[in-house]
């Protein structure tokens, strides 16, 4: 079962439908419903933080999330909850160079990332945020995988775990390469549950 966490967003139940078409094995929590011990006992196969609005420690217990399962379970954050990544690690987030809501940009993806596997640099992504992580912050344990030509930070990856986050939104029409994403993420956890990973 994937473990969707729901940051009160309308983008949710996009992601939901979108990740839901490949594995409809997926159950809907909101980020204040559960304590991070009681999803623990959920046993998720997955974890997926969805989009929402503020910063991330408005996100309940995304940060917790990831601090206590990475490396345990494999995890995609969703812009708010690509955001809670960096957080929890200790990098910073902050005002982006430009808000961008509803607005189509390319991206250079770094291809060695599982995530993007396949998928032709550079890609155009749907980009609604106005926040975004400070690279010259970013902790060790992560790295960059996806960049604007501008520099600012579209996506990074944990060194060892499966623990992904992506500041744009592959649901959305916009991100042409969405659904190719969520396969290889989704390639990810199947590989991961059968100890391929």
């Amino acid at each position: 079962m994937i473990c969707l966490i729901d940051n009160y967003d309308s983008f949710s139940y996009n992601l939901y439908q979108l990740l839901g078409s490949i594995d409809p094995d997926i159950r809907v929590v909101r980020n204040d419903e559960l304590t991070v011990e009681e999803l623990k006992g959920l046993s998720p196969d997955a974890v997926v933080l969805s989009p929402g609005p503020g910063r991330p420690s408005d996100a309940g217990i995304c940060e917790g999330v990831v601090r206590t399962l990475t490396g345990t379970v494999p995890i995609l954050g969703v812009c708010l909850g690509h955001q809670a990544i960096v957080e929890a690690f200790g990098g910073v987030v902050t005002y982006a160079s430009a808000i961008m809501h509803g607005k189509a940009s390319k991206v250079t993806l770094d291809r060695d990332c599982e995530l993007f596997r396949g998928i032709d640099s550079p890609t155009t992504v749907a980009r609604y945020h106005s926040l975004a992580a400070d690279a010259a912050s970013m902790p060790a344990c992560l790295r960059v995988t996806a960049t604007t030509d501008d520099g600012e930070v579209m996506a990074v990856q944990h060194v060892e775990a499966p623990t992904f986050g992506v500041q744009f939104h592959p649901e959305s029409v916009m991100t042409a390469e969405g659904p190719a994403m969520a396969r290889n993420f989704l390639d990810v956890v199947d590989r991961w549950r059968s100890g391929d990973l």
